[in-house]
């Protein structure tokens, strides 16, 4: 039946008008905060074509990562599944074979695919691509010639993944270049020069994504399909910075997600999605079936309007990213909870504990000379809090650790049973014979490592497709 309905839809396709069937260039940057963003508030960051993007597009203010970590991230999201129900859930871990990813339904229904930039998945024609190129030092130089080179009989999607705004941080002439004293630190980082001036180096390229925004928009407005086009703007964890990337808090979860295109509102939503559902969403938007593997699920309505509700709950997780670590978190009404294995080890990430990144180094010297906040503090101690709840409009940045206050003992043992349904519904585990960290805590050169368990493989997460909790249970008094 689903080869039928394929065949089908390829068929309607190829032989409906042109505008019938929707483009769409799907934007991801690499290590990039919404709160970096000029259309989500930054004041010193310039995005002009981003921010005109947004004034007639879709901003999502509540869109969140399945992970913070560059490869299990973009595994989630071209397949719509959990990192360890990928069976890629760690870092620099290839998508098996026998994963099911969106882009091959949209390449079966007769769509030019198209990937340029950072892969950081699998061999483009497993996940279904047509073309793929690579280029430094921005990974999107050769963006404008494939749109231009496409065959104009066929819809296309583009996958464009930007090596901006990685690590090691390189100029050219597409973006400004900032005043280290004029950047805003963010309060879960350290003030001082050489973390200034790493922000600096950031902002730089996180206003060149601005950059081939605007220069996208100009071809496919030469091209006359801008109208016919979505547009995509996202990313695939948070800013490279301590307590962001890898971490489980807003600065490392949440995603910028910027929307452009036919039929979508000019608005800002406060609606929760995950990043697994972007998969679900693209196909509702051609018309297609989405496959069983899928375990997101379509925002497509919230594209027509802001207020509605798709999912209450988003779960996301956190695994081995250079040194070890198993924790999960659910968000769920104003309320974030995490969950850690192993309170008893660091947790860290190369981006907060090597020396090789200056803001990691001087966040360190400055522990040892009592100079932290509380906050900024946490990640050098262990052991580690087992159990974390912040109220997120209260709490913003997650400071205020309230699982041990008596008052919020409802909100906690509710965050615990979503957790505990989801883990099971979806087969993960933790791993007994854990990857081994690749360097030591302040190391400045890496080890080689060998994976070893993954999370969920004690329960063959990888060919589970239940996705646990979506919508809240109403509670009845």
């Amino acid at each position: 039946m689903r080869r039928l309905l394929l065949f089908l839809s390829a068929f309607v396709i190829q032989h409906a008008s042109f505008a019938a069937a929707p483009n769409f260039v799907f934007f991801i940057t690499d290590d990039i905060s919404p709160d970096d963003l000029g259309f989500y508030g930054n004041k010193v960051i310039q995005t002009p074509n981003l921010d005109a993007l947004a004034k007639r597009g879709m901003v999502f203010d509540n869109a969140y990562n399945a992970i913070s970590s560059c490869s299990p991230s973009r595994c989630a999201i071209i397949t719509g599944r959990y990192p360890h129900n990928t069976g890629a859930p760690e870092l620099h871990t290839p998508l098996p074979a026998d994963q099911v990813t969106f882009v091959q339904s949209l390449k079966a229904a007769g769509y030019h695919t198209i990937i340029s930039g950072k892969n950081h998945m699998a061999k483009p024609e497993q996940l279904g691509f047509d073309v793929s190129s690579d280029s430094k030092i921005a990974g999107s130089e050769n963006w404008t010639r494939h749109l231009r080179e496409r065959p104009k009989d066929k819809p296309f999607f583009a996958w464009f993944a930007s090596h901006d705004a990685h690590h090691p941080f390189e100029f050219d002439e597409h973006a400004p270049k900032y005043d280290p004293a004029k950047i805003e630190v963010p309060p879960m980082m350290f003030d001082g020069p050489e973390t200034r001036r790493d922000l600096a180096e950031y902002y730089h390229k996180v206003s060149r994504t601005d950059y081939y925004a605007g220069e996208l928009m100009k071809e496919l407005q030469a091209q006359g399909v801008a109208e016919n086009t979505f547009f995509i703007y996202c990313a695939d964890n948070g800013r490279p910075f301590p307590r962001c990337k890898t971490y489980l808090y807003d600065s490392g979860m949440r995603t910028p997600l910027l929307i452009t295109g036919p039929g979508v509102k000019a608005a800002r939503t406060r609606s929760l999605v995950s990043s697994i559902d972007y998969s679900a969403t693209i196909l509702e938007l051609v018309g297609l079936e989405k496959p069983r593997s899928i375990q997101g699920v379509s925002f497509a309505a919230i594209l027509r309007d802001p207020a509605a509700t798709v999912r209450e709950i988003a779960f996301a997780e956190r695994n081995w990213h250079v040194f070890q670590s198993h924790q999960r978190m659910v968000r769920f009404g104003d309320w974030l909870y995490t969950w850690n294995a192993w309170p008893e080890r660091y947790s860290v990430s190369g981006e907060s504990a090597w020396t090789k990144f200056p803001a990691a180094a001087e966040l360190w010297t400055a522990a040892q000379e009592g100079k932290l906040t509380p906050a900024q503090v946490l990640l050098t101690q262990k052991p580690q809090p087992a159990e974390m709840l912040f109220h997120v409009s209260n709490d913003p940045n997650q400071f205020h650790n309230l699982a041990g206050d008596e008052k919020h003992a409802a909100a906690l043992r509710q965050a615990r049973s979503l957790l505990d349904q989801w883990k099971t519904a979806t087969g993960d585990s933790v791993p007994t014979d854990p990857t081994p960290d690749r360097g030591a805590l302040h190391e400045a050169t890496e080890r080689k490592t060998k994976p070893r368990e993954f999370p969920g493989a004690a329960n063959d997460a990888a060919h589970k497709n239940d996705p646990g909790p979506v919508k809240l249970t109403p509670v009845v008094p």
